[in-house]
């Protein structure tokens, strides 16, 4: 069903004209993802501010948090805040005004005098003054004394007010004034509220620190507030900070509600070597409810003028965003420099959609030169690709297409993934019976190269798959037996007798003649594969109570039996189109297939035996697991190969080439998994597999996550994974180790170090300081990265390019950051961080 019309997410933004060029930040400023502004703080949020959401242990990536004002202090005036009065305007025309005093002087019956502890009530509006005079006619008053003032979205203090009911029309000298819709306040000599939207404070200062204690404010001749639109301006104005004033604002607008405003967002500015010192100041333009954009005019020192822009979109049928930056002329290597990013997601009709996401450079050495984000720079491969999804109660189908593109100067086009234009699915999921159900999953792709230096072999492949399971199960037994036949055909194209390879190892060359490494002659156009799967699917689940350092647990025992039946077919003649070798681990234990992808299907005729036990709390939450499985392979070998030949880096250094051997082992590893969490604060998981036939591991890792309180994590990982089984080289072994420390409410250091045993190198090294108030946030951030690298065929960086940098970020909140893209950072590099 079509979605309803909404509203794009609000932005939070600084809207400065005059400033472009005096703040900044390290890092290009690029069209942000939106994130939804929190929800306007109301009186009570101030007075007893909600804790934070706590992100969960383990959350690979935790949810920004929004605005807080969770340090500031009560606000004071508060005291006369009346909630019951209504928090809009709509009814205060046809209101009869309510007043109340200690004592009353009507003897004029037009013009009554009030003394003491006055109270006048007129719908929103409310007036609390010493004394007070109100003209029945003219519906004027004056009210002097202790004044204070509240009306939908303001609360005012003075020491004289004076207004007209019957026109909105309110003065007041001498003002403190807070915004109700906002941490906005400020203090002015003379207030005008014009009428029930708008308002205008002379000679004023606002800020959304505590009141009377402003870190930063800017001063102006005039603020005026618009609340119809959410926008206050300021004109001929200065930001202080400390009450030292920095920056001179002639003109300068800013939120006081969590509407989108147009207008100038912060600039940035920062250097790196490819391309020199640079400045970006993005604009803003809230075009319309459901549609926004954002221009980002860009000045490379070394290369030029850059333009970059954003635009987003939401109807009730679709919603996307589409993201460009264009250089018309590089100064440096001469030519167009352009990177574009489109995205859709577009409802059709009841069960169908289309969505696609476009991305594209215009040349290899793009993300090098430009890419200031601090992580874009380490993109290889840019992915593209078009949909239309189609389903059904039992069925579901997509007809689309996919295309890369190879955006790393080191890596050679043979690398790049094949696209798939185009490539159809259907998948079928009947039911026959309660216990008994048919399914088909099917592929149908053409595979094309667009690198044809090296006459990699092209074609099409159809893949089908049809099966029948069933599922019987009791409150602590299941069995899920399965039968089907795979069958997969190929029609090779052009030149489908080349010497072809697979794309998979850099290493690798093509050629049409000569000796090259891992060479395979394709000399059947259509070849095929056929064979039946088989599986069988059994265990059982055990549990009772016990006790645990004090605790009551339910402890389960599960042991599971897994059996696979394929018969072995030659796969020599088919070529490698998208498949490659499934990283061994748990779940490999009770899959069909250890390759990805159609172009090999493994032969088996496997058990796997494991078994696991769990601990529950009383309220069901698993609080430890702990599983371990090996396969028994019964035939005593595995046959079937991805690749043809292998190319393995020797202990000293040189190549050898490695003819591919089935296994002639008659067991897999030993694999072992673990997680525990015994409380909220405390997570570690865990994962090994041991090689009964060489006795040494082939793979471990480990983790662990500790909270301290809502705002502190530490984390600590350990990796270690062996290349082949039959060669004593380590592939990875790296440390990660990370932080985020508060040291009290308003300061926190985090970092975060990886190394490289295998390199005897740091891979990345971060540190910093986060410091917080009312409504400051300030943030400095040192960091040390590979930036790019030629990996070695054991895993080891034969070479690699290290950068540094320094961040530094300043939020003003309420008013939005110089540099966002250090929060993004920090939520990719530190497990847990909010």
């Amino acid at each position: 069903m079509p979605t309803s019309l909404r509203t794009l997410p609000p932005r939070r933004l600084l809207a400065i004209a005059a400033s472009v060029f005096l703040f900044g930040a390290a890092g290009a400023s690029q069209a942000q993802e939106a994130v939804p502004a929190p929800a306007p703080h109301t009186p009570k949020d101030w007075n007893a501010p909600p804790p934070s959401p706590v992100c969960a242990l383990g959350s690979f990536m935790c949810p920004i948090k929004p605005v807080s004002y969770e340090q500031c202090r009560p606000n004071a005036m508060l005291g006369f805040y009346d909630p019951t009065l209504p928090q809009d305007t709509t009814g205060r025309d046809t209101a009869i005004t309510y007043p109340q005093a200690v004592s009353v002087d009507g003897s004029d019956q037009t013009l009554y005098h009030f003394n003491g502890n006055v109270k006048i009530v007129r719908y929103d509006q409310m007036i609390l003054a010493d004394n007070a005079t109100y003209n029945d006619d003219t519906t004027a008053y004056d009210a002097v004394g202790d004044v204070r003032y509240q009306e939908a979205g303001t609360l005012l203090q003075a020491d004289h007010i004076w207004g007209v009911n019957e026109t909105n029309h309110v003065e007041a000298d001498n003002v403190t004034y807070q915004l109700l819709q906002s941490h906005g306040n400020g203090t002015a000599v003379h207030a005008d509220m014009l009428d029930k939207q708008h308002s205008k404070y002379t000679t004023a200062s606002y800020s959304t620190c505590d009141l009377g204690k402003h870190v930063w404010e800017f001063r102006g001749k005039t603020i005026t507030i618009d609340k119809d639109t959410g926008i206050g301006v300021a004109r001929s104005a200065t930001m202080r900070y400390k009450n030292i004033p920095f920056l001179y604002l002639p003109y300068f607008t800013f939120p006081v509600d969590n509407r989108r405003k147009s207008g100038w967002l912060f600039p940035t500015f920062g250097s790196n070597k490819q391309s020199g010192y640079y400045i970006a100041a993005p604009y803003y333009f809230n075009l319309a409810p459901n549609y926004d954009a954002t221009l980002t005019p860009t000045i490379y020192a070394r290369r030029g003028a850059m333009l970059g822009g954003e635009f987003r979109y939401l109807t009730p049928r679709n919603r996307g965003s589409f993201d460009f930056q264009y250089l018309p002329n590089d100064q440096v290597d001469g030519g167009t420099r352009y990177l574009y990013k489109f995205v859709d997601s577009t409802y059709l009709l009841p069960g169908w959609s289309f969505g696609t996401s476009i991305n594209r450079a215009s040349d290899r050495a793009y993300f090098h030169d430009f890419a200031n984000d601090l992580y874009n720079s380490s993109i290889g491969i840019l992915s593209s690709n078009a949909y239309i999804y189609g389903g059904g109660k039992y069925w579901s189908t997509s007809f689309g297409a996919d295309d890369y593109q190879n955006v790393d100067a080191y890596l050679p086009d043979n690398v790049v993934p094949y696209k798939r234009w185009p490539r159809a699915t259907l998948n079928l999921d009947v039911p026959i019976e309660r216990w008994l159900e048919f399914g088909m999953n099917n592929e149908a792709v053409a595979f094309r190269k667009n690198d044809l230096a090296t006459q990699q072999v092209e074609g099409n492949r159809l893949d089908l798959y049809p099966f029948l399971k069933a599922d019987f199960q009791g409150a602590y037994w299941f069995v899920r037996p399965k039968i089907g036949y795979r069958y997969t055909a190929y029609d090779l194209i052009d030149d489908y007798d080349y010497k072809a390879y697979s794309s998979f190892d850099p290493a690798y060359q093509f050629a049409r003649d000569g000796v090259t490494p891992n060479a395979k002659i394709f000399n059947d156009r259509t070849p095929s594969r056929s064979l039946p799967i088989a599986s069988f699917d059994t265990g059982l689940i055990f549990d009772r109570d016990t006790n645990l350092f004090g605790n009551s647990y339910t402890q389960t025992l599960e042991p599971r039996l897994y059996y696979l039946y394929v018969p072995y077919r030659n796969q020599g003649n088919l070529p490698l189109f998208d498949t490659a070798l499934m990283s061994f681990d748990y779940w490999q234990l009770f899959s069909e297939n250890e390759f990805s992808g159609a172009d090999r299907q493994m032969d088996a005729n496997n058990l796997t035996a494991a078994v696991t036990t769990r601990l529950l709390d009383d309220n069901g939450v698993e609080r430890f697991s702990a599983s371990l499985g090996q396969i028994q392979y019964l035939k005593g070998s595995q046959r079937v190969q991805a690749a043809y030949q292998t190319l393995i880096r020797n202990a000293d250094g040189s190549i050898s080439v490695q003819q591919p051997t089935p296994t002639d082992n008659y067991t897999s590893d030993y694999v072992a998994q673990a997680t525990m969490q015994l409380n909220d604060d405390w997570k570690a998981a865990s994962s090994f597999q041991w090689d009964p036939q060489y006795r040494r591991p082939d793979l471990g890792t480990f983790s662990i996550q500790h909270r301290l309180g809502t705002d502190g994590i530490i984390n600590f990982g350990y990796r270690y994974r062996r290349q082949t089984p039959n060669q004593n080289v380590a592939y990875l072994e790296q440390f990660d180790a990370s932080a985020v420390y508060p040291i009290s409410d308003r300061w926190r250091v985090l970092g975060r170090w990886v190394f490289s045993k295998l390199d005897h190198r740091t891979l990345e090294a971060l540190a910093g300081v986060e410091y917080e108030n009312c409504c400051t946030k300030i943030r400095l951030i040192g960091r040390h990265y590979v930036s790019s690298t030629n990996p070695g065929v054991t895993g080891q960086i034969l070479d690699a390019t290290t950068r540094n940098s320094v961040m530094f970020e300043v939020e003003f909140k309420g008013l939005g950051t110089t540099s966002p893209q250090i929060d993004t950072l920090l939520h990719r590099d530190i497990l847990g961080y909010q």
